[in-house]
């Protein structure tokens, strides 16, 4: 019975899905897409996509999601200049994180988990201040790990896509819920495939 309501309540944030998001997210699929067989239109779509995003974001009051996409599309536009300087040289190697780069870690996850409950809080009209401002100090944190290379940054987005997810559908995102969805599966593949790559670096 449980399923079935669950279902229903799916089927009919479905049929509410508006144009806009069916955009965005056919975006963000495209750009996962391309990001796989590591073709640099992977940028120009994924910005489009996450310009989408940040206005639903902020339709839903959702603005530390919001403002983590700003910090996405700096990353995109910086990641495409850096595609045409550094193609062709070798890519910095995956290691695990050091005990400092942890403690920073968890900084960034609670530190700024704390910051961002307090500025939604006090200074906007969130309904949600204190989930959304952890999904995106954990996602933070899994882009700062990403940016380094380090394979812990799977698990870190994957906690923020674990409590992602919900939100979203509490929100009326079935879409983005969906996607989020998609990714997480996807980090368990990038963590699978990143743990093959490391053993390798370290045999040759």
């Amino acid at each position: 019975m449980e399923w079935q309501n669950w279902y229903h309540l799916l089927a009919e944030q479905l049929k509410e899905t508006t144009i806009l998001q069916w955009i965005a997210v056919s975006l963000g699929v495209a750009e996962v897409l391309l990001a796989r067989v590591n073709n640099v239109w992977l940028y120009p779509t994924g910005i489009a996509g996450i310009l989408l995003s940040m206005v639903l974001l902020v339709e839903a009051r959702l603005y530390a999601e919001c403002l983590l996409n700003v910090y996405y599309v700096v990353m995109s536009v910086y990641g495409w200049i850096y595609w045409y300087r550094k193609k062709n040289e070798p890519p910095v190697k995956i290691s695990y994180s050091t005990r400092q780069e942890w403690l920073i870690t968890l900084a960034i996850v609670f530190g700024g988990w704390v910051i961002l409950y307090l500025a939604l809080k006090h200074f906007t009209d969130s309904d949600v201040p204190l989930i959304d401002a952890w999904v995106s100090s954990a996602a933070w944190a899994g882009m700062w790990l990403l940016a380094r290379r380090k394979m812990e940054n799977w698990i870190l987005l994957n906690i923020s896509n674990f409590f992602a997810v919900p939100l979203l559908f509490h929100k009326k995102l079935p879409l983005f819920a969906l996607l989020t969805i998609f990714l997480f599966i996807i980090a368990i593949l990038g963590y699978r495939e990143w743990k093959k790559l490391y053993r390798q670096e370290r045999t040759i």
